[in-house]
């Protein structure tokens, strides 16, 4: 039985918390915030979750 490869771009950007949750950062936070204004940079830093219909999607994914 072959094993299944991580998905390395996936594991940059999700994390999978204790609970089981997955832990995602808000997009449109890597470059060109200056021109954002300061509440969607604030908002930008703080981690979400990723949603029950996504984190299906994810289900066979290696991470």
């Amino acid at each position: 039985m072959p094993k299944i490869k991580t998905h390395k771009g996936t594991k940059k950007v999700l994390n999978v918390r204790d609970g089981g949750s997955i832990k995602i950062g808000h997009p449109g936070t890597r470059h060109n915030t200056g021109k954002k204004n300061a509440a969607s940079n604030r908002n930008g830093r703080k981690a979400s979750t990723l949603s029950k219909a996504d984190s299906n999607r994810f289900k066979n994914v290696q991470f």
